[in-house]
């Protein structure tokens, strides 16, 4: 199982710094904001998209570590969005070696919803990039069924495909079976964590960003999700802890817990 780090499990690095978090937890892979969002305040102030030299310091770090970029994030498709501005993005994530690009669907417009990410998804093969919708509780594409009618409708498989968060799926109402019963052709990208049986503060945006568990921590069956992903499928580790970093337990510490966690959890259970 390839594993990267997701950038939101050490949300105080800045995307070199995230390189040697995934190196130090022996990840292969990350998964990268190329540019620092307003609402997560955690998170260091760069902007890859403008920084050249950020993104070659970027590049050169990886493969000094022999890490690559897995998923590039943050890109959102809303009502007022405009395919074409993501250009730039495009080309940012092209330059650092994406394998996929991470989209999140807030549009309340059907019809335009679809024009826009079918628009999306071509400007993102012009720079040979693959596409993972991210269903999430919050946006316009709630859950699995509904990512996969998304990505479905373009019928790119392999190229167009579904992110499958865990506690999104959970969140939503999801199931392992469901996960398994979905066309591994468009199953791209996965994501681990646990959780309590219910969103604890029903702030499912704050639990999302900041108040995961790891595995064996909650109720989650992780294995099973592991087992029911495609063999290709990468496995990001998005296990963002708030209090852990509130706490003072150092990024290290933090990206590796994490990372065993997963491993251990994908790990057969023996005989007896």
């Amino acid at each position: 199982m390839r594993l990267s780090l997701d950038h939101l499990t050490v949300i105080d690095a800045d995307p070199v710094e995230l390189v040697e978090a995934a190196h130090d937890a022996r990840c292969t892979g990350v998964c990268l904001f190329i540019q620092s969002m307003p609402v997560l305040p955690m998170m260091p102030r760069f902007d890859l998209c403008a920084d050249r030299s950020g993104r070659r310091d970027f590049v050169k770090r990886m493969a000094d570590h022999g890490v690559s970029l897995d998923l590039a994030y943050p890109f959102t498709l809303a009502g007022r969005t405009r395919v074409e501005d993501y250009v730039v993005a495009m080309e940012c994530a092209a330059e650092l070696g994406a394998g996929l690009v991470n989209v999140l669907c807030y549009d309340r417009e059907v019809s335009r919803r679809a024009e826009n990410f079918a628009g999306f998804c071509d400007l993102a093969a012009g720079f040979d990039l693959a596409v993972a919708a991210e269903f999430y509780p919050l946006s316009q594409i709630g859950s699995l069924a509904g990512a996969l009618d998304l990505v479905r409708a373009l019928d790119r498989p392999g190229r167009v495909g579904v992110n499958v968060d865990l506690l999104h799926l959970m969140r939503s109402g999801g199931s392992i079976a469901e996960l398994a019963a979905a066309p591994d052709e468009f199953v791209l990208f996965a994501q681990a964590c646990d959780g309590p049986q219910a969103c604890p503060t029903d702030d499912l945006g704050a639990e999302a960003s900041g108040e995961r568990l790891l595995p064996g921590e909650g109720v989650f069956d992780v294995g099973g999700f592991l087992g029911a992903l495609p063999e290709h499928c990468p496995v990001s580790v998005e296990i963002p802890r708030l209090s852990a970093l509130l706490s003072g337990e150092p990024r290290g510490v933090r990206a590796r817990r994490a990372v065993e966690a997963v491993r251990r959890a994908a790990a057969p259970v023996p005989p007896g």
